[in-house]
Formats: structure tokens, sequence, C-alpha cells
């Protein structure tokens, strides 16, 4: 028989935690499917890298070269009802809203530009270091994704960093983050040519878990076979809708998390 002590004690507790948190994060990481409830045109000329829902307008950045734009766009029918070119020599990325200016990265140039929300007037450009691709805001810190598992938090007015942070699910760092939305005290980003959403705990980093839109993308590819990947979270937050689309898809989708008890919704 095995006499125990305290040193003993902790050896085996220090064991059955290294055994054991594998499978606790895993079980973290629910999957939810989703279902749409609402389906609005979206143009399929535009490669979607932004997607934000500001006063009851869809505000939208658009990537390629000679094809960049910002957007302000009317949900109902897509109609693009105001708009602004990036020079031929940028690639659009991700965008976002904060106090009256609109944020937009550039891809590989190392560039962003800051908009006046309602006039689209060019106001400030800011630099930083590798690639942009996505980007949302807490309302406090700009944050940024560059294609990597790393988050990149900015202040918004010197644009300095002020923290980073890695994602880590259980089975490892989540790379490939793309568009961002910032959804009730969570940061949801599309996984680079994945059909699914991470959700992540901004203050960590740990993935909190994913919902799973391979059957819309499915639904959309059937019936726009020029689609590409699933790009674009907007979250109004006023009425809790959450919409999603793609970059060359016809459609934005508002959608509702299947297996979610209402009163849990908040939350997520």
């Amino acid at each position: 028989m095995i006499k125990l002590n305290r040193r003993n004690v902790q050896m085996i507790i220090v064991i059955l935690m290294l055994i054991l948190t594998p499978f606790s994060l895993y079980a973290q990481e629910i999957r939810y499917s989703v279902e749409v409830i609402n389906r609005y045109p979206h143009d399929s000329r535009a490669f979607t890298q932004g997607l934000i829902f500001v006063g009851g307008f869809m505000y939208e950045g658009t990537g390629l070269y000679g094809e960049s734009s910002l957007r302000k766009v009317r949900l109902d029918d897509g109609e693009v009802l105001q708009s602004a070119g990036l020079a031929h020599n940028f690639f659009g990325e991700g965008i976002t809203a904060l106090k009256g200016r609109i944020f937009q990265l550039t891809w590989q140039e190392e560039q962003g530009f800051v908009y006046d929300l309602h006039s689209f007037q060019l106001i400030d450009e800011f630099s930083y270091e590798g690639e942009g691709w996505g980007l949302t805001t807490n309302s406090e810190h700009l944050i940024m994704s560059d294609g990597s598992h790393i988050l990149t938090f900015l202040d918004p007015q010197s644009y300095e960093i002020v923290r980073k942070v890695g994602v880590v699910g259980s089975k490892g760092p989540v790379r490939l983050l793309n568009e961002l939305e910032y959804v009730n005290g969570e940061i949801w980003a599309n996984v680079w040519f994945s059909h699914e959403i991470c959700r992540i705990d901004p203050l960590t980093g740990n993935v909190l878990g994913w919902l799973d839109l391979t059957d819309l993308y499915e639904r959309e590819k059937e019936e726009n076979p020029g689609a590409d990947v699933l790009n674009g979270i907007a979250y109004d937050e006023e009425n809790g809708r959450l919409f999603v689309t793609g970059k060359l898809w016809r459609s934005v989708y508002e959608i509702q998390i299947k297996g979610l008890d209402p009163e849990e919704a908040g939350t997520w």
C-alpha cells in the first residue's frame, strides 16, 4: 500500500490535471450549427474583407487590387448608398467603427486608413508591421488579425500596440484568423478556408467554441458557383441580430444559433 503524504498528494493532483486538461478544454469547445432566419441581397462582385452593422446600415470593406473599397449598404435591398475607393496599389482588408470613425486595414501594404463615418472623408492614416487581415473593436481598442494565431490590440488614437494574445484551442494554435467581430464580450473570427467561426476569449485567447456554417456555405455555393470562402460577420448589438456573408456571395444571411436557450442568448 502506498502511504500518501503531502508531496505524493500534490504529485497526484498535478498528474490528474495534465491528464484531464485536454479533455476539459475540448469539452469547452462546443460546436453549434445555425439556421437562416432572413436573407438579403449582396453584391456578388464584392470580395468581402470586412463587415459591420452600424446605425441601421451595413458597412463593408472589399478587397482585390484595383477593386478595393469602403461601402455603406442598405440591408434590405443591398443597394450601395455610399462608397470610397482605394488606390489601385492597395488591397483592402478588415474594417471596424469606433466613435464616429471607420478604420480600414490593407493586406500587405502595412497601411491603415481612417474615415469619417458619415462623410467617408479620409481623416487619418496609420501604419503597422506585417499583414492586415481582420479588424474589430471592444469599444476601447482596435483588435486586428494578421493571418496567424495572434490578435493585436491597438490604441485607436496613437495606433501603438497595447498587447497581443495568441488564440489557442484544444488542438493548439488556431491560425489563419481572418475577419473579426466583437460579439457580447467575445471575439468571433472567420478562419480562412474554413466554414466555421471561432469564438475567442479576448483576455486569454482561449477558444470558447465554434459555429459550423458548412451547410450555409454549401447552400450558397450550389446557387452561386462563383462564391468564394465564408468571410464577413456583422452584429447588430441593438437588436441582437447576427449577419454573415462571404467573398463574392449573392446573399447576406441573418442567422440564429441552433440549440441555444433563448435565455442564454445574451451570453451565447
